[in-house]
């Protein structure tokens, strides 16, 4: 993954591409016809970031129930797939705005050959989707302090 320090902060340019294109996907779409929202893809945003000895996931995903997910990892490749039904009431109403969204997602990421891709941990709690990537060991060593003579 590219990284360029600028200033305090680390500004990854791919990562800014990504969210940039989704967004642009997903709002060229948004209200192009009068279909209902179920057939609707959407992009679930995520937060990626590390600890000492794990990479961490989050995904926002309200309103999408634990077995409606599904969360593989193949050939270093973690692909999360889910999707939000349209409730048969919510179909039967008569909507001034409807503006959440329902359909399918898919998030895919290459994971870093430093963790451990056959022990990623998941849990799904009020909402938010967290997985936990462990580091391989040789990347959790600390650094050693070499003495100047």
């Amino acid at each position: 993954m590219l990284a360029i320090r600028r200033g305090s902060d680390l500004f990854r340019p791919f990562e800014e591409i990504q969210r940039e294109m989704d967004r642009l996907f997903n709002d060229a779409f948004k209200g192009l016809s009068d279909q209902s929202r179920e057939t609707t893809m959407f992009s679930p945003e995520v937060d990626i970031y590390e600890k000492d000895n794990s990479v961490f996931i989050e995904m926002d995903i309200p309103g999408i129930k634990k077995d409606e997910l599904e969360i593989k990892v193949e050939d270093d490749v973690l692909s999360i797939k889910g999707e939000k039904k349209l409730e048969r009431e919510q179909k039967e109403r008569d909507y001034h705005r409807y503006e959440r969204y329902s359909g399918a997602f898919q998030r895919i990421f290459r994971l870093p050959d430093y963790v451990k891709s056959d022990e990623v941990k998941a849990k799904y709690e009020d909402g938010v989707l967290k997985l936990e990537l462990p580091k391989k060991e040789e990347v959790k060593k600390e650094a050693i302090q070499v003495k100047i003579d």
